[in-house]
């Protein structure tokens, strides 16, 4: 009854929408077709420093969590397992999906205004479209392998943060390949976050398959556990997409920088700290 109750909130406050500090720049999940050359990476800059206008900051926290940082000085942590680091910041929004522990948490900070989970009652999946005025979170649901071997259909979800004019997506616990239905949900996709484990989620040739097929501008790893998995996905990517490695744990982007050609971006995990 507890977790219903829970589940049952979290599901109204995804349902909420503010007034953000900016509006949001249009954006149809199309990379733009100017895009400059190459990207530019940041050197020493803190999460704590105000973003630069018309980009977005990412920076990767741990496993499957990111801080997106937009202009405004919204927040938004991906995969949120209640541990960002030892900072006093309270994000705005927070996405979690429940295939493992390391993605989630059952007791999230009540100051966080939006939680939203990647998941519903069983085999219904949910559905967010959180309109923050200067971002814009939705989800498409996918499916999950259960722990003892079954399936829970739309068990999980695959989050896009619309800002500053990109699409940014997080693929979360990916167990199969998304159906043409899921990637026209989607659309194109700018800036995507990609599980390259190799066998918790998506064997490396079929995420390599999905990533080729979505044709992001930029695909950062996560969810590697060692530099095993990520040096056996770079190589099968390479063919098809260039590998830069920030030597970081954050990345500025904006339309204006992405890449032209489809990147691979390696960053550093690493908790926040003041």
């Amino acid at each position: 009854m507890r977790f219903l109750i829970f589940s049952i909130g979290l599901v109204v406050m995804s349902l909420t929408s503010v007034s953000a500090q900016e509006t949001r720049r249009p954006s149809h999940c199309i990379a733009i077709a100017d895009a400059a050359p190459g990207m530019q990476f940041l050197q020493k800059a803190s999460w704590q420093e105000p973003v630069s206008e018309d980009e977005v900051r990412i920076s990767y926290v741990s496993h499957a969590s990111f801080l997106i940082q937009t202009p405004g000085g919204l927040n938004a942590v991906t995969d949120f397992t209640g541990f960002i680091g030892m900072v006093e910041m309270v994000p705005d929004v927070v996405t979690m999906n429940h295939a493992h522990g390391t993605h989630w948490t059952a007791e999230p900070d009540p100051r966080i205004p939006h939680v939203l989970p990647g998941w519903g009652d069983f085999g219904e999946g949910i559905s967010h479209h959180l309109d923050l005025g200067e971002m814009l979170v939705r989800n498409v649901s996918t499916d999950i392998r259960s722990q003892w071997g079954g399936e829970e259909p739309q068990g999980n979800s695959i989050f896009v943060f619309e800002v500053a004019g990109l699409c940014i997506g997080h693929l979360g616990h990916l167990h199969h390949v998304p159906n043409d239905e899921q990637f026209a949900a989607l659309g194109r996709l700018d800036v995507v976050m990609a599980p390259v484990d190799g066998g918790m989620t998506l064997p490396l040739a079929d995420m390599v398959t999905v990533l080729k097929r979505l044709k992001s501008s930029v695909v950062i790893p996560m969810h590697w556990f060692s530099g095993v998995a990520l040096e056996r996905f770079l190589i099968d990517i390479a063919d098809e997409f260039a590998v830069e490695r920030a030597g970081i744990n954050f990345l500025e982007v904006g339309l204006r920088s992405l890449p032209g050609r489809p990147t691979v971006i390696v960053l550093e995990p690493a908790y926040l700290v003041e």
